[in-house]
């Protein structure tokens, strides 16, 4: 058996199956899951949910689970997410946590490529849950989305005896495959396993200092990687609690996290600029002791939300494939615009874009690459995809190997700390100079009378390529001037990263945590 160190015991077996079962032998009636939903708040202490976990698994093993079998999950946050991913964990089966608003035929691939036993879906979306499945699903469940799925007569406990222990789970077996956002790209399978989990608990307990008394608030969806491996698994390694709210709500944001008590956060930077524009003149006060961010925010913006959340947030960098964040800002004061250094244990190294040699000149953008093991604080691969898995690794022969990120990095003077410069597709040259669309957004969002924007390329004879901007309005009955905003860009941007064309759009094509999908804005995007 392999041993981990989890810092103040053992975990025997590696599994996150014994991270859960650790945490209620240590922690059983410390509060776990304290919900909120749309009419009620309802708190479980750990043993309460590891009893409602062991249910769920019986259920899950009458409709035709066992190790190895897949669980297509498509379900806003709600408890029976949690119990169902726990169980999964349990019974040595996998998860495929999905988008509750995926379309049809987004539905239909999922579950042609995952081929699930059974599919758990929202009864105000069965319909077209149903038609996607067809007959591929031999078993398909319907819950509320409310703490009513885990009582007495809820779908997948009601009646049902605790599950007998089969096969036990080993720590490199499958327990999800993610499907990514689809920024740029059609979406890829993540491929992780017991072992990716826990080293994502471990070590982000350890990267934000949690103990048992803190409390994560989690607002973003539970079927995206930021809420599983940054709040819920690292609380379940120190005992810690979740608060998780049924969906993000940019304007009661501030009050939900005084209402619930919580301590730390983590969100990306659009949903960060939301919630300043939406939370009020006068937000309750909070006095949270930690909270993460991931993307680019403004200066301005930055300061306004640690004003408003009582510390200074702390930029960090991580992808789905990382497992646990990559880099973090640690230093003394946090800054808006760094990602900060490695954390202990994480070797990383910046490659030239074009020769794929290390990179000379620090300030230029370069390919970021993390070194890891497979399976363990790396991903496995992509789900059936073996080309597209076999460019993104290089695999050594002492069992490591290089994970190339496709994300773009600078390295400021002095302390040596990493900037976040977008995707490799997100820096353009501009008459032979680099232009980050990434940190061009952030510097508009700023503007006056800007909620959101967007900034994409255009091909241009002269310049290879320019920026054009995509702007939402805070007030579209008063939006602002196309001049207003080119005053703006010349006095905050470098020449060749100002906007040569200005378009008001409604809204930005979003995924649901928030980033923006540049691939779907064009000139049809524009408002008349």
């Amino acid at each position: 058996m392999t041993r981990t160190n989890l810092g103040g015991g053992s975990l025997e077996d590696g599994t996150f199956h014994s991270l859960w079962s650790r945490a209620v032998h240590e922690h059983g009636d410390a509060p776990f899951l304290v919900f909120q939903g749309e009419d009620e708040t309802t708190t479980y202490t750990y043993v309460e949910f590891d009893g409602i976990v062991a249910r769920v698994a019986g259920a899950l093993t009458a409709r035709g689970v066992g190790s190895g079998s897949s669980i297509h999950v498509a379900l806003r946050n709600c408890p029976a997410f949690v119990a169902i991913w726990l169980a999964a964990a349990r019974l040595g089966a996998w998860l495929v946590p999905v988008d509750p608003a995926s379309t049809r035929r987004d539905l239909e691939a999922q579950i042609r490529r995952t081929r699930p036993a059974v599919g758990i879906c929202a009864a105000a979306r069965s319909v077209v849950y149903r038609q996607a499945a067809g007959t591929t699903i031999a078993s398909t469940v319907e819950l509320a989305e409310t703490a009513a799925d885990l009582r007495g007569d809820g779908a997948l406990v009601a009646h049902v005896p605790q599950a007998a222990s089969g096969e036990a789970p080993e720590p490199l077996h499958r327990l999800a495959v993610m499907f990514t956002s689809g920024t740029t790209s059609a979406p890829k399978g993540v491929v992780l396993t017991q072992a990716n989990y826990v080293t994502a608990g471990t070590e982000m307990a350890a990267a934000a200092g949690l103990r048992q008394r803190h409390r994560w608030l989690v607002t973003l969806p539970l079927f995206h990687a930021n809420a599983q491996y940054y709040c819920f698994a690292p609380a379940i390694a120190v005992g810690a609690s979740v608060a998780l709210t049924h969906t993000f709500s940019a304007s009661r944001w501030a009050s939900q996290a005084q209402e619930l008590s919580v301590t730390h956060a983590s969100l990306f930077a659009a949903p960060i600029r939301m919630i300043l524009a939406r939370c009020g003149a006068t937000p309750p006060p909070l006095r949270l002791e930690h909270v993460w961010f991931a993307q680019s925010l403004g200066r301005s913006h930055y300061e306004q939300f640690a004003g408003l959340v009582g510390c200074r947030p702390r930029q960090l960098y991580g992808m789905t494939e990382t497992v646990a964040v990559v880099t973090t800002d640690r230093s003394e004061k946090a800054r808006h615009d760094v990602i900060g250094h490695p954390l202990a244990g994480r070797e990383v190294k910046v490659t030239d874009t074009e020769s794929g040699e290390p990179t000379k000149d620090p300030s230029l953008p370069g390919v970021l690459w993390v070194r890891g093991v497979r399976g363990r604080d790396l991903f496995v691969g992509y789900l059936d995809d073996p080309a597209t898995t076999e460019r993104c690794f290089i695999d050594l022969p002492d069992g490591t190997s290089w994970l190339r990120t496709g994300d773009l990095v600078t390295t400021t003077e002095g302390s040596g700390a990493l900037r976040f410069a977008g995707r490799i597709d997100d820096v353009i040259k501009v008459s032979g100079e680099n232009v980050s669309l990434t940190e061009s957004e952030a510097v508009i969002a700023q503007a006056p009378g800007v909620l959101e924007a967007a900034v994409v390329a255009r091909p241009d004879a002269v310049r290879d390529h320019v920026p054009v901007a995509y702007v939402v309005p805070k007030d579209p009955a008063v939006p602002p001037s196309t001049e207003r905003l080119r005053e703006y860009a010349e006095a905050h941007l470098v020449p060749a990263a100002r906007p040569r064309e200005w378009h008001l759009i409604d809204e930005l094509p979003r995924t649901s945590v928030g980033k923006v999908r540049r691939f779907k804005i064009g000139p049809g995007a524009a408002a008349e």
